[in-house]
């Protein structure tokens, strides 16, 4: 049971491990306008992934109604592997002898939730990793099976990480099903003083506080690229910022943060400690162009410009 891209590695994996163990069912979300509004409906990644390895397909949106939890049933599952699915029932996960694990993009108990892979790049983390645990009715909570560590590079975006991520644990999924299957799994529980969140990313929590030192600023916007994207006010409107980058050797600044700089063609703005350079940028109703496109357009008639 998957959606996104970050699952199909795991199902490609899966499939690879026939014919010890068969893929009986691929249960993934409904085709739907992906592009924009106005697109036609396309299919999930994975739905195109199993279609592609000539496995069945099961759409569905609502898991919690009696036909979803009859039609896995049906199957006769010995166990259900979930990655980036829906929160899933208790008549569902509790339908297989051997059990019904997910695959979670971080070292848990920390960062329990829908965006582990961006907070733990936000809040500056030298490492991170997947962890596989079996499911129960509290979202993220389960006993842990096993996991694999990385470390995250100073300059890796969340786009950038989630693709090894993916890949990283397409192989816990392998391992998993084989400890599973050799009855070699000892579940460990997680320890809840170490639980962090991980919450969903919205308008609100996704907007630059420029407040901040130049790392966590970098950081803040690294831990949202490429999707769904930092963002500041410039004149009145939007802006997204794709990419930025520490500034080489000693800028002091004396300026307010949010305060823009160009210097040598190059855009830079104010932290509460220096000066980041903006690197990739989108103006709201204009194609994404890099730092010294954007500060060519800039007036320079001596009026200090400022992101809010």
């Amino acid at each position: 049971m998957g959606t996104p891209e970050f699952a199909v590695p795991s199902l490609r994996r899966i499939a690879a491990m026939s014919p010890r163990f068969e893929t009986v069912l691929v249960v993934t979300g409904c085709d739907k306008p992906r592009r924009s509004k106005n697109s036609p409906p396309e299919p999930t990644p994975v739905k195109q992934a199993a279609l592609e390895l000539g496995l069945p397909v099961f759409e569905a949106d609502d898991v919690r109604s009696h036909d979803f939890a009859a039609r896995v049933a049906a199957t006769l599952p010995d166990i259900i592997v979930v990655a980036a699915f829906r929160i899933l029932p208790p008549e569902v996960f509790e339908l297989p002898p051997l059990g019904c694990f997910n695959l979670h993009g971080s070292l848990l108990p920390a960062y329990r939730g829908a965006a582990p892979v961006n907070w733990s790049i936000i809040n500056g983390d030298a490492e991170t990793g997947v962890t596989t645990f079996f499911l129960r009715k509290s979202v993220d909570t389960g006993n842990i099976i096993t996991m694999d560590r990385t470390p995250i590079a100073p300059d890796e975006n969340a786009s950038e990480l989630l693709q090894r991520l993916s890949e990283i644990g397409a192989g816990t999924v392998e391992r998993t099903l084989t400890m599973i299957a050799n009855g070699a799994v000892m579940p460990e529980m997680q320890d809840e003083s170490l639980a962090t969140r991980a919450p969903k990313l919205t308008r609100e929590n996704t907007r630059v506080d420029w407040n901040q030192s130049v790392r966590c600023l970098h950081d803040f916007i690294r831990g949202l690229a490429l999707r769904p994207t930092a963002w500041t006010t410039f004149g009145g409107k939007s802006l997204k910022i794709y990419k930025a980058k520490l500034s080489s050797g000693e800028m002091p600044s004396t300026e307010p943060p949010g305060t823009l700089r160009i210097a040598d063609g190059r855009l830079y703005v104010a932290g509460t400690d220096g000066w980041l350079e903006l690197v990739s940028v989108q103006a709201e109703g204009k194609k994404a162009m890099d730092g010294e496109s954007f500060a060519r357009g800039l007036r320079a008639d001596g009026e200090t410009l400022r992101f809010l």
